[in-house]
């Protein structure tokens, strides 16, 4: 049976962008206040994603901003997307999760990916001679299993908070590998569409063939994280679409800076090849006024059948972004049609 709008949870991924004129504490501010609006609309989860060395993005740390948001919000669940395993020794994670999940009980989620989240330089100062190491993630992400598992109490490395608690363990991916791990493992999978949509068809079909049960999971679970922006009108969503433009064209060229504001045009800001490699990124983008966005929605539901859909937005007007969010909400529960 095909999945309808309303058959579909929607969070958050926030990448706390900090945006031309304002500062990382402006956009921690931010973040608390789209989260209590989430949470408020019906948001089942927000994110931070682990990023280092990349001036227009301050989640360096999403642990410590799962705790801040944990904090002030009340039902919403809150977690990583992800924290990257390669950056960290899975008994500190365990620690980490176990001490929000303590303080927070039933409401932190735990995604893990592969990558390192930076550039090969920055990778090489946050793991020093581990840098080429082989990839142990998939033994890691099995460490972590044991470290939160009760069975482990007579285990000689133990993790205190963390052990026995329920903390749902996430599988990220941009390509077909994690894909093939989270099956084995039978985890939910999200995929990073909203960067990386080459493989993305590839490696949900390849997740939901090889799925094999699992104490956490009994059937395959699918969360896509898509671009969105939501406005009145598709002229004025388009036209605010164009800071995300900005942004990913800087990820390309290595021209980082802060969010800019939107344009009337991007003509004179990119060249033909700049143009085509950020669209090529950005294919899973809903830009739109309600209607455009809803049957857009519709449609990729219809044709991919996940689960959950993540939403991120990168709009420079913080009023403009929190509406983006509200109207999302509003088409998916398909309130004004």
């Amino acid at each position: 049976m095909n999945k309808q709008l309303s058959d579909i949870k929607y969070s958050v991924l926030d990448l706390a962008t900090v945006v031309q004129g304002f500062t990382p504490a402006d956009t921690f501010k931010r973040s608390m206040e789209l989260a209590l609006q989430a949470e408020a609309q019906g948001y089942t989860r927000y994110w931070f994603a682990e990023h280092h060395n990349m001036i227009g993005v301050a989640s360096s740390a999403p642990q410590i901003l799962i705790g801040y948001i944990a904090g002030g919000t009340k039902t919403i669940r809150v977690g990583s997307g992800g924290m990257m395993l390669p950056n960290h020794a899975p008994l500190i994670v365990a620690e980490q999760f176990g001490t929000l999940a303590t303080l927070y009980p039933g409401r932190i989620d735990l995604g893990l990916g592969r990558a390192p989240g930076t550039d090969q330089v920055t990778a090489m100062a946050i793991r020093g001679e581990n840098m080429n190491a082989p990839n142990h993630f998939p033994q890691d992400v099995q460490q972590l299993q044991k470290l939160f598992s009760a069975g482990n109490a007579n285990g000689k490395i133990r993790a205190n908070p963390g052990e026995g608690l329920d903390i749902p363990i996430w599988i990220l991916g941009s390509s077909t590998d994690s894909a093939h791990l989270a099956a084995a493992l039978g985890l939910p999978y999200a995929f990073a569409s909203h960067f990386a949509p080459t493989y993305f068809t590839e490696a949900i079909n390849i997740y939901r063939k090889n799925f094999k049960p699992s104490a956490q999971l009994s059937a395959p679970y699918i969360m896509a994280c898509v671009n969105v922006v939501a406005a009145d009108t598709d002229v004025e969503a388009k036209r605010l679409f164009t800071s995300l433009q900005q942004f990913f064209m800087g990820v390309i060229t290595g021209k980082r800076a802060l969010l800019q504001p939107p344009v009337d045009s991007m003509d004179t800001i990119w060249n033909p090849y700049e143009a085509e490699a950020v669209n090529q990124m950005l294919a899973y983008a809903f830009i739109g006024g309600p209607e455009t966005i809803r049957r857009e929605m519709q449609g990729f539901i219809a044709e991919t059948q996940i689960d959950e859909v993540m939403v991120t937005s990168h709009i420079w007007d913080h009023q403009a972004k929190l509406k983006s969010y509200r109207l999302f909400a509003e088409a998916l529960a398909g309130v004004g049609v």
